[in-house]
């Protein structure tokens, strides 16, 4: 993205704000913003993190943590944790994941996420187009961690706290190179699981057809 002035970046910012205030205006005090790292790789949790940011908070460069380096990813983080009103991450694990298929954890996710808020939110704000066993209000937004100023926050802190655990996890396995792919299913990393199969963080599920080459 280009670097903006400092009347752009507020004029953007406020454009993310529009479905908080909106929803501000309709008398729900604190809107959680909610959103998901990891649904697509092989191995490792699913994260989720919910989010709910002062009315006037400024975070200058926020935007869908795909968009982002990681190393303003990491400053946005430490921002975001000092600035919001609450915050929680919840993750699923890869077994729970093989248990109950990936969106069923993804789902499950989110409402630990907006569970463990020390604040209990009026209303929630999810990316996606779906989401199951939510019991507070609560409405969809497609792609809104690029609309969505509390969305893209969640986004950021679910995404950030995801890499550090797989970074973590390249440490025990290093024969995968997960730093390198966070687990996403890369020439190398599947390579190394017809090499060396499967890691006790793999999800199996995810590798019926890739295993298959070895049988």
């Amino acid at each position: 993205m280009p670097r903006l002035s400092y009347e752009q970046e507020t004029e953007r910012q406020e454009r993310m704000k529009e479905t908080e205030k909106r929803l501000n205006a309709e008398g729900y005090r604190y809107v959680a913003g909610v959103d998901e790292a990891g649904r697509g790789p092989l191995a490792g949790p699913v994260y989720a993190a919910a989010v709910i940011l002062p009315p006037d908070v400024r975070l200058d460069g926020i935007n869908d943590s795909k968009k982002l380096s990681p190393k303003k990813r990491e400053e946005l983080f430490k921002e975001i944790t000092e600035k919001a009103i609450s915050y929680a991450v919840f993750s699923v694990d890869e077994k729970k994941i093989d248990e109950i298929n990936i969106l069923k954890a993804t789902h499950m996710a989110m409402n630990g996420a907006v569970s463990s808020l020390s604040e209990k939110p009026d209303y929630v704000i999810i990316d996606g187009n779906s989401i199951s066993g939510m019991d507070i209000p609560h409405e969809t937004v497609v792609k809104g961690d690029a609309k969505s100023i509390s969305i893209a926050a969640a986004s950021i802190l679910a995404k950030v706290s995801r890499d550090r655990y797989i970074t973590k996890m390249a440490e025990i396995y290093p024969q995968y190179s997960f730093e390198k792919h966070k687990g996403y299913g890369t020439k190398e990393h599947i390579d190394a699981i017809l090499k060396h199969g499967a890691s006790p963080i793999h999800r199996k599920t995810f590798l019926t057809k890739i295993l298959e080459r070895n049988q």
